[in-house]
């Protein structure tokens, strides 16, 4: 895929873009990534903006052009998800940022030499207020739950209220017993949800797994928000999915709920009314 808006063009379009009250702005980043924006703040959430040859979606803006950023959301520390490159570069370019991960990242990241001052760890039942953006933490299995009895869960999916809507940001994961009712608990006007799947091949490989297509469907469906926005399958050739499978599959499952797709760089709209 082709990128929408990148580099300068793309920092512009966040940075001049207001939406109005009940809406938050969201522009895809590729793979998990995502700015959003609403009542003046921006989050980037999964940001993976390091160079690699094997990504099939570049980096669409360089680290030190993100000067705007009040905080960075990283739902796991996977490198495409905390992306350690990336993430000095991120922090000095927006001083007033805050970096809001899981207390066991946290705690990895005050060990390899973060300022503690910048770093919120979280876990599940957290919430953290940035602004005008409130966030809490949902617990991930990726694709176990992995709690730690110090710390708790270091994968999360985020709840991230801005602007009068409400946006479920998954993480990577798979389903677990309970997660559907945590996540429409929350009343999400949209759910990002990744449909990558997983396999036997890809495990043994080190890939560990997420929702496969279907999976994703079944929580869209369970949830019923305002908008589906599927992720997780464009970055690496060995560990993607067709995005139309997802689209198809929720429109004859689930008729009725919009989602959306699009470009890397391109911009969409969740709405809450």
């Amino acid at each position: 895929m082709k990128p929408l808006m990148t580099g300068r063009a793309l920092i512009s379009d966040i940075e001049s873009y207001d939406p109005p009250h009940g809406s938050v702005a969201f522009w895809w980043l590729g793979q998990n990534g995502f700015a959003l924006k609403g009542a003046g703040c921006v989050l980037y959430v999964d940001a993976y903006l390091a160079s690699d040859p094997g990504r099939r979606t570049p980096p669409l803006v360089q680290p030190h052009e993100v000067t705007h950023a009040d905080a960075f959301l990283g739902t796991h520390d996977h490198s495409d998800h905390v992306d350690r490159v990336a993430l000095p570069s991120l922090l000095q370019a927006s001083p007033q940022a805050r970096l809001v991960v899981s207390k066991v990242t946290a705690a990895n990241l005050v060990r390899d030499g973060y300022d503690a001052g910048r770093v919120i760890g979280i876990t599940e039942g957290d919430w953290v207020q940035v602004g005008p953006a409130r966030i809490g933490a949902i617990r991930a299995a990726h694709e176990f739950l992995d709690l730690s009895a110090e710390l708790g869960y270091p994968h999360l999916g985020f709840v991230i209220e801005l602007n009068g809507a409400t946006i479920y940001h998954a993480g990577d994961g798979v389903p677990w017993e309970g997660l559907r009712a945590a996540v429409a608990a929350c009343r999400p006007d949209a759910v990002f949800v990744p449909i990558n799947g997983r396999d036997a091949e890809r495990y043994r490989a080190g890939c560990i797994g997420n929702f496969t297509f279907q999976e994703a469907v079944d929580l869209v469906g369970a949830v019923r928000p305002r908008l589906a926005v599927p992720m997780h399958y464009d970055m690496f050739a060995g560990n993607s999915e067709q995005v139309e499978r997802f689209t198809d599959y929720l429109d004859a499952k689930y008729p009725g709920i919009p989602w959306w797709t699009g470009s890397p760089g391109s911009r969409g709209l969740v709405r809450s009314s």
